[in-house]
C-alpha cells in the first residue's frame, strides 16, 4: 500500500524535474544567445567607430588638397565603406549604403557640429562648406547584412535580433591658436613667418614644382607632383635686418633656442612667456616680436627635419627693424620642408616648403573660417 501512495509523488517529481530541465535549457539558451548578441554589438560599434574616424580624416585631407566639399565627401564615403568591409561582424563581411545624397537618415552623413566637445550637438547638414564631422551607421537586419542569429533560442521560435551601431567623428580645421597641450608635450611650430602675399600666390597656383613627397618611402625626392613649392626664406620682409624669424617665448631668443625649436618644437616653457597660449585676438591678429632671422647657423637643423610636417605663422605686416620688429600674424599654415640652402649669394638661399597636413595638440578652435590651412586637430569620436 505504501508503494501505491508513492507513485503520485514520484510522478510529480518527474514532472517537476522535466519542467526544471526545460527552464534550465531555456536559461542556458538565453545566456548563450545574449552573450553572442552582446559580442556582435561590440563588433558592430567597433566597425562604426573605425569607419567614422577614417572617413573624417580622409575628408579633411581631401579638402586640404583642394577638393570641393562634395568631391571630398564622395572619396571619404568610399573609405568608410572600405573600413566597414574590413571589420567582420559575427564572422561576416559588412556593407553600408554610401548615401551620396547626404540624406540625414543615411548610413554615412556629413555635417557640421558646432561644439565637438559636446556629443549631444546636432549634425547640421545644410552648409557643406562648414562640414567638420561624419556619422556612420552600421546595421544588421533582415534587409541589410542579416540579423544577428540566435542558436539555442530557436527552439522557442526566435530566429535572431536586429542591431544598429552609430558613431560620429569630428575634426577641427579652423584654428585660432595653440595652448599648452594637456599632456605637456611640445608643439611642432617653427619660429619662421611667411608673408601673406607669398601665401596668397601659392593658393592662387603660383610656385615651383621641383620636389615631391613620396608617401611610400616617407622621403622627399626630386620631381614634380600636384603640390607647388615656395621659398620660406624671405627676399625682403620690409623690415631691415630681419629675415622672417619670430620669437616664440622670450623676446631675446638665441640661435640655440631657435635651433631647439626647429628640432623639438615649442615647449610649454616657451608658451608660458605668452601666458600659456598663442591666440588671435578679436581682430584675428597675433603680435610676435621679430628676431634677426634665418641664418646659415640653422641650416643643419632645418635639413634634419626635411620631410617632417610643421606649422608656421603667416603675417600680413611687420614694423620695425631687426630685434625690434613686430609681426602681425593672421594665419597658421601646415608645411613640409623640401630643401634647404643657406650659404652662397643671397639670391640662391632658400628654405623650400610645400603645403602639408599636420595634426596638432593644444589647438584652440576658431569661431570663423580662414584662420588656418592644413592644420588639424586629431580626429575624435564625439558620439
Amino acid at each position: 500500500m505504501n508503494r501505491n501512495r508513492n507513485q503520485p509523488r514520484r510522478g510529480a517529481i518527474a514532472i517537476l524535474t522535466a519542467i526544471l530541465s526545460i527552464v534550465l535549457v531555456g536559461m542556458i539558451a538565453f545566456c548563450v544567445d545574449i552573450g553572442y548578441v552582446l559580442t556582435a554589438k561590440e563588433e558592430l560599434q567597433r566597425t562604426a567607430d573605425a569607419a567614422a574616424m577614417a572617413a573624417c580624416w580622409e575628408y579633411a585631407q581631401r579638402l586640404s588638397d583642394g577638393y570641393e566639399p562634395e568631391d571630398a565627401a564622395l572619396l571619404a564615403r568610399s573609405v568608410a565603406s572600405q573600413y566597414v568591409a574590413l571589420n567582420d561582424v559575427t564572422g561576416h563581411t559588412m556593407s553600408i549604403d554610401l548615401n551620396t545624397s547626404n540624406g540625414p537618415e543615411g548610413d554615412i552623413v556629413f555635417g557640421y557640429v558646432e561644439n565637438l566637445g559636446n556629443g549631444g550637438n546636432t549634425l547640421e547638414t545644410g552648409y557643406p562648406e562648414l562640414f567638420n564631422a561624419v556619422r556612420v551607421r552600421v546595421s544588421k537586419n533582415s534587409s541589410q547584412n542579416g540579423e544577428v542569429p540566435y542558436y539555442f533560442a530557436r527552439i522557442f521560435g526566435m530566429q535572431g535580433q536586429e542591431l544598429t551601431a552609430e558613431a560620429t567623428a569630428g575634426i577641427v580645421s579652423d584654428i585660432k591658436g595653440f595652448q599648452i597641450p594637456a599632456d605637456g608635450s611640445n608643439l611642432d611650430l617653427l619660429p619662421f613667418a611667411l608673408d601673406l602675399d607669398t601665401w596668397n600666390d601659392l593658393m592662387a597656383g603660383n610656385g615651383d614644382n621641383s620636389w615631391k613627397w613620396n608617401e611610400n618611402t616617407g622621403q622627399v625626392e626630386p620631381g614634380s607632383d600636384d603640390k607647388l613649392e615656395i621659398n620660406l626664406y624671405p627676399q625682403g620682409t620690409g623690415s631691415p635686418g630681419n629675415r622672417g624669424t619670430v620669437d616664440v617665448g622670450s623676446n631675446n631668443n638665441s640661435t640655440s633656442d631657435i635651433a631647439r625649436q626647429i628640432l623639438d618644437g615649442v615647449t610649454p616653457a616657451d608658451l608660458a612667456h605668452h601666458g600659456g597660449k598663442l591666440e588671435f585676438n578679436s581682430l584675428g591678429e597675433l603680435y610676435l616680436n621679430g628676431d634677426t632671422g634665418i641664418s646659415a647657423g640653422m641650416k643643419d637643423e632645418l635639413a634634419a627635419i626635411i620631410g617632417q610636417p610643421r606649422i608656421i605663422p603667416v603675417f600680413h605686416t611687420v614694423q620695425g627693424p631687426g630685434n625690434n620688429a613686430e609681426y602681425t600674424i593672421v594665419k597658421w599654415f601646415g608645411i613640409r620642408i623640401m630643401d634647404v640652402k643657406l650659404t652662397g649669394p643671397m639670391s640662391k638661399k632658400h628654405v623650400t616648403i610645400q603645403a602639408a597636413p599636420i595634426t596638432a595638440k593644444g589647438i584652440l578652435p576658431a569661431e570663423s573660417s580662414g584662420t588656418s590651412e592644413q592644420v588639424y586637430s586629431s580626429v575624435v569620436l564625439i558620439k
